[in-house]
Parts: C-alpha cells; sequence; structure tokens
C-alpha cells in the first residue's frame, strides 16, 4: 500500500495540495494487526483510538474507506469493449445514490439555504463512509439490501459506546455501531434521522433517509459550506479524524471536476480501510532481550556429577519488569456533577428567540472546575418545535477553563407551552440537569382600524367595507397573533348578538363569532365580509387578540334615504 500511494504521488505531483494532504495524514494513520468482517473491512488496529467522546459524531469515530481519487490522467485500460478509464470508472456513482444526493442538497437549499451545500460534499462522505453503498447495492426506493455495519464500538480501537438503541438499528444490545451508507450511530440518528423518500419512515439503511441526515447534520448551527474552516468544522463533526477531513476534501473535489451516473451495483469499491495496513511497511520489531546461557558446572571430584549445578555469581539476574504507570484520567472521568452556571428564567414569546441561555460547570466531587469536558444539550419534548440557533434539537459544548459550558441561543417555535433542556457530559454515565422553558403565545396590547371609513349598510345588504385592523406590542408589528372577532349586544354586554350584522361560514350560514383568527406578517387582521338582516339601528364588533388589545368597532344599519 506504501508503495501503491507513492506511486501515485509522483505521477500526480501537479494536483492539489488537497489531496496531497490527505495521502500523507492517511499515510500516517496506518497500523498492523487488522482482522476482517463479514463485510469485508478490517476490524482493528485503527488510527490512535478516539476518546470516550466519540458518541459526539456523527459515526462514533468509526472506521472508514482511505482510498483517494485517481491523482493521474485518466488512461483506458486494457479491456475488450469501450474503453473506460480508471478516472472515468471512479467519477461514476449509482442512479439511486446520486439521485440521493442531489435531492437532499435540493432540500437543504430550500430549508437552510445558508448553508450553501453542494452534493458533491455528500457523495464525498458516501465514498468514504460506505463506498457509495457498497457500489450503489440498494433497491428501487433506496435501501440497501443488507445492512452495512461499522466496528462494534467497543473500545477495541474504537470508541467505548454502550448500547442506545436496544440494538433495533445494529442488532447489537451490548454496544453501538455505525449503520447505514452515511455510517449513522444510533444515538446521533435518533435525533438527526430524517424522511428523505417521503415513506414515512426514518431508516438509517435507506441513502435518501440518510443522505438527507447528513445534509441537516452538516448545516448545524448556521455552518456555510462556502466557508472552508466552518465546511472542516462540519466533516470533522462528522468524524473527528484529520485524516478523515483530508479524505473527504480529496474526494470532493474529485467529484467537483465531473462525474457521471452508473447503474447500480456496479460503482467502484474501495479496497482500503483507516485501519488497514496491507502493503505497508512493516513497522521494525525490536529485538528480544538476551538471556546469558548458565556456564556449565564441572562435577567435583566424588560427586558422580549428579548434583545440581551450582549458580554462578556470575551469571547476571532477569531484571524484573516495572509494574506499568498508571493513566492518568482524563477530564471527563473526574466529574462527579453538573451544577447549573447562573441560568435564568427561560421564557419567549413563540417565533422570538430566548433572552436567557442554558450554563452549566462540569465539577469534581470536591466541587473543583472540570475544563475541556464535552456537554451535551438537548431539546426534549414532543409536542414542541423550539431549537437551538441554527434549527438543531441537540448542541454539544465544550466546557472552558472554569468549566463552564453555555448552550446556543433557544429559539422559540409556534406551539405554545412547555418543554425541556437537559444537559449531560457526554462519555461520562451520570445524572443530567433538566431546565424547564416555556413558550408564550404572541401578544399585542393595542389594535387600530386601518381606515376611518364609516361602516354602514342598507337591511338586507352587505356592508361596502371589510373590517381591518393593525396589531401592535409595545409599539412593534405584532405579527401571528391568535384573534376573535364576535358582534355584542351591547358595550356592556359582550355576549354574541342574535340579530343585526353577520358573517357568513364556508356553507353561508350566520356565524356571528370568528375564532381562530391570526394576524399576518404586518400585524394586519382583514374580517370576512359583513352582511345585515332586518334589523335596523347600530351594532357592536368586538375584536380581541391574545395579550389583551382589544378593539370596537360601530356598525350601522339603516334604510337607505330618498
Amino acid at each position: 500500500m506504501a508503495a501503491h500511494f507513492g506511486r501515485r504521488l509522483r505521477k500526480g505531483a501537479a494536483t492539489t495540495a488537497v489531496a496531497a494532504a490527505a495521502v500523507a495524514a492517511l499515510s500516517a494513520s496506518q497500523a498492523p494487526g487488522v482482522t476482517t468482517d463479514d463485510h469485508g473491512r478490517q476490524t482493528t488496529g485503527a488510527e490512535a483510538a478516539p476518546d470516550a467522546s466519540g458518541d459526539d459524531t456523527a459515526t462514533g469515530n468509526s472506521r472508514y474507506y482511505t482510498d483517494l481519487p485517481p491523482l493521474d490522467s485518466p488512461s483506458p485500460s486494457p479491456t475488450v469493449g469501450t474503453p473506460v478509464s480508471r478516472g472515468d470508472a471512479e467519477a461514476g456513482i449509482p442512479a439511486t445514490v446520486l439521485d440521493a444526493y442531489k435531492k437532499a442538497a435540493a432540500s437543504l437549499s430550500e430549508s437552510k439555504p445558508g448553508c450553501n451545500l453542494p452534493w458533491q460534499l455528500l457523495a464525498a462522505i458516501g465514498k468514504v463512509e460506505s463506498g457509495q453503498a457498497r457500489g450503489g447495492r440498494v433497491d428501487a426506493s433506496g435501501t440497501t439490501y443488507s445492512p452495512i455495519l461499522g466496528p462494534v464500538l467497543n473500545g477495541n480501537g474504537f470508541a467505548n459506546i454502550s448500547d442506545t438503541d436496544n440494538g433495533v438499528y445494529d442488532g447489537d444490545s451490548t454496544h453501538d455501531r455505525a449503520v447505514g451508507p452515511m455510517q449513522f450511530i444510533p444515538s446521533t440518528w435518533e435525533w438527526a434521522g430524517r424522511d428523505g423518500n417521503g415513506d414515512g419512515k426514518k431508516d438509517p439503511n435507506n441513502i435518501y433517509d440518510a443522505a438527507l441526515a447528513a445534509g441537516h447534520y452538516l448545516c448545524r448551527f448556521d455552518h456555510d459550506m462556502s466557508v472552508q474552516s466552518q465546511m472542516n468544522a462540519s466533516i470533522l463533526s462528522y468524524n473527528n479524524s484529520t485524516a478523515y477531513l483530508n479524505t473527504v476534501l480529496s474526494w470532493l473535489e474529485y467529484y467537483r471536476k465531473g462525474t457521471h451516473e452508473v447503474p447500480n451495483g456496479t460503482g467502484t469499491l474501495p479496497s482500503h480501510n483507516s485501519d488497514d495496513n496491507s502493503g505497508a511497511s512493516p513497522r521494525p520489531t525490536p529485538p528480544a532481550p538476551s538471556t546469558p546461557s548458565p556456564k556449565p558446572s564441572t562435577p567435583k571430584p566424588g560427586d558422580g556429577g549428579s548434583s545440581s549445578p551450582s549458580p554462578d555469581p556470575s551469571t547476571p539476574s532477569t531484571p524484573s519488569t516495572p509494574p506499568p504507570s498508571p493513566t492518568p484520567p482524563t477530564p471527563t472521568e473526574t466529574v462527579d456533577h453538573l451544577e447549573d452556571a447562573g441560568t435564568g428564567k427561560l421564557t419567549a414569546t413563540a417565533g422570538d428567540t430566548f433572552a436567557e441561555k442554558v450554563a452549566v460547570r462540569t465539577e469534581t466531587e470536591a466541587g473543583k472546575a472540570v475544563g475541556k469536558v464535552r456537554v451535551r444539550f438537548t431539546i426534549v419534548g414532543d409536542d414542541t418545535d423550539a431549537t437551538f440557533t441554527g434549527g438543531e434539537t441537540v448542541a454539544t459544548v465544550v466546557t472552558n477553563s472554569t468549566g463552564t459550558a453555555t448552550a446556543p441561543a433557544l429559539v422559540a417555535g409556534e406551539k405554545t407551552g412547555d418543554f425541556t433542556v437537559r444537559a449531560t457530559v457526554v462519555g461520562r454515565v451520570m445524572a443530567g440537569l433538566d431546565y424547564a422553558a416555556t413558550v408564550t403565545p404572541r401578544q399585542a396590547d393595542t389594535l387600530t382600524r386601518t381606515s376611518d371609513t364609516a361602516l354602514t349598510c342598507v337591511p338586507g345588504g352587505e356592508f361596502a367595507d371589510q373590517v381591518e385592523v393593525k396589531a401592535t406590542y409595545n409599539g412593534a408589528v405584532a405579527d401571528k397573533v391568535a384573534a376573535t372577532a364576535t358582534l355584542i349586544k351591547s358595550a356592556d354586554d359582550a355576549t354574541e348578538n342574535d340579530k343585526g350584522p353577520y358573517f357568513k361560514d364556508a356553507d353561508g350560514k350566520t356565524v356571528r363569532t370568528l375564532t381562530d383568527l391570526t394576524t399576518d406578517a404586518d400585524g394586519v387582521l382583514k374580517l370576512p365580509k359583513l352582511y345585515a338582516d332586518d334589523s335596523t339601528g347600530t351594532f357592536l364588533l368586538r375584536i380581541n387578540t391574545t395579550g389583551g388589545a382589544t378593539l370596537t368597532v360601530e356598525l350601522k344599519v339603516a334604510a337607505a334615504t330618498s
């Protein structure tokens, strides 16, 4: 493998610096001692084992393919029939897989246009994670014919991640494994999973679901893929390895130069893994310490040579191996508990950003702050659409030198009510902290008519002008505020009137109370047409909004003057 990469480097001296960096990083990451699982991928001897925070990445810092794109000019292969260059073969992406990448990127361009996600980045990650779903071995709906599973994440060369899904996704009820064509670990898929093919399910083994989930994962926290540093950060959050980053960037640049569709199941399969050492130069084995042979004893006269030889004082004794030095605990292992770090009351109006942020501090048993610890903040509750800035419900923050981690700002959705923000230490089994948060309805404190035209009508006719009002709150536009409109009996009696003006419902029936009204983006509410029965006189229409704003409008019904 070392000679193989060396040849490619010599031929590709004029290629991008990114690809060269990937080769260098890749060569440094190889290690001996591999075994092969039932998917033909090696399972031990990876680059230095990740720390326990591997469950904070999409893949758990699992194994990945290290094959690089061709660095030389394509040359026809000596095969019968139409020549196909190695470059052409590598550039081919299976039809369904390619379609999934493009549809995911198109979806993100609408939901998160500021992310500027190129579909080629999804293709690069898909190549490195699963070889484009093992060369496109997927059915018509995009689901792999058999599960694609990463190695068991039991700490043997990889992160140690205990089971989080009872084996539902990965079939392992003891430890987690990365799953599917984009290699999500179950704990990440639980919140990052998406339904990309519209079948009502979120299946990590489906390339449409997995590609859309990967896109949203990369675009978290308003990351912009057109900014290289932000793209790099997103890729490293997928698998925290510099070699991984460089390999993905190499394929990204390769796919950007051109690619094409190939039939499902005919894609080029990778042959090297991040824990594969095939072809690499063997590491020198240090010689074992030699033990001097004991000198033969010379039989003393009369002993017949049958006694055991006496120890030779000149023979050195084999020194005993000193016990290994204890490994110092990681910062995460020293954490005993979480403490609140001055979080205020978490309340916001629907659609607004919370003024307060959740902040916690990691401490030892003695109360000493611990820095460089990952803290995960999770929004809990099915009845809320609140998110962190960037639209995600999970955020991970590393504690600073004072042991404090502050979550990104919370953004209230349109659903009102209570939800919970839970803080936990990544890689540590211990009690977390729960914070109650409340989303209150949008409010208005003032209502005014947008016109001063008198509202008049003849008996049995319809009002020429529709009632239109504008809502404000503290002088600002009050958009999306709930309101009701009722034709009342009098200024002192707000019960619904039984005569005079009325609205019509969809069936043309008389209605004198309207509910579920909402102001528009400009705070404006325009009521339906009003009609009059045979009663004459002055009538009242009362409009109320959430927050206490009230406006009473006069309606006059009188016979036409001659």
